[in-house]
């Protein structure tokens, strides 16, 4: 990978092409969103999503997937701890009192393992399965625990703007978890998380962000 250490610009990497379902929700979103909330310009390095990554990016990424971060003094990949790491730097994205940086820690793992994979198990049924003779039967106890989650976070939530009262990484992970849910209504059916996803997506940083990654893709090769 691209040496870091001769600039303060962070690597971030991410894809060239996706499909279109995909546009505007791959994870790196959620690193460029952060950079772009504490003004840090960044680099991007972009990978082929159609082709397997090779031995020297998965000693990065052990999985193969995006985003992986290198500001030349820590190598990181999963954008939770991107996020933290870089929560850490700038108390616009992380309180630097224990109780507010605990709240927002433990809502980033919120967002994470309780709320994501709900999300992503019913987005793999509608996207990837929905021809598949099992998928229907399939889907009904996946769309009752999203719900389910959605009531929880909802309830929670309550009339704040943010989790924890102010904007945080944990609403950049969790804002860009529920726009996975776009394809339904089911956000719209409760009213202040609809809110809260459309108050993070019109934060400028959040515009500028999308627009990096959509301009990325839309100058990358399709396969």
């Amino acid at each position: 990978m691209s040496d870091t250490s001769a600039t303060t610009q962070p690597l971030v990497s991410a894809f060239r092409w996706v499909p279109d379902f995909a546009r505007g929700l791959v994870r790196d979103l959620r690193v460029r969103w952060a950079l772009e909330e504490i003004g840090r310009p960044y680099r991007t390095v972009l990978m082929d999503a159609a082709q397997p990554r090779d031995a020297e990016y998965r000693a990065w990424q052990p999985f193969g997937q995006v985003p992986a971060f290198d500001d030349g003094a820590i190598r990181l990949f999963e954008s939770g701890a991107i996020l933290l790491y870089l929560g850490e730097q700038d108390e616009t994205l992380l309180p630097t009192d224990p109780a507010g940086r605990w709240a927002a820690t433990a809502w980033t793992f919120a967002a994470l393992n309780s709320i994501e994979p709900a999300v992503s198990r019913l987005v793999s049924l509608d996207l990837f399965h929905t021809n598949d003779a099992w998928s229907a039967e399939a889907r009904v106890p996946a769309l009752e625990f999203v719900n389910a989650r959605l009531r929880s976070l909802a309830d929670a939530l309550g009339e704040l703007d943010w989790l924890t009262g102010r904007f945080t990484v944990a609403d950049i992970l969790m804002v860009t978890v529920l726009r996975n849910l776009h394809h339904t209504n089911l956000v719209a059916a409760f009213p202040n998380l609809a809110a809260f996803q459309a108050r993070g997506e019109a934060r400028p940083a959040f515009q500028r962000a999308m627009n990096a990654q959509i301009n990325d893709l839309s100058n990358g090769d399709t396969p």
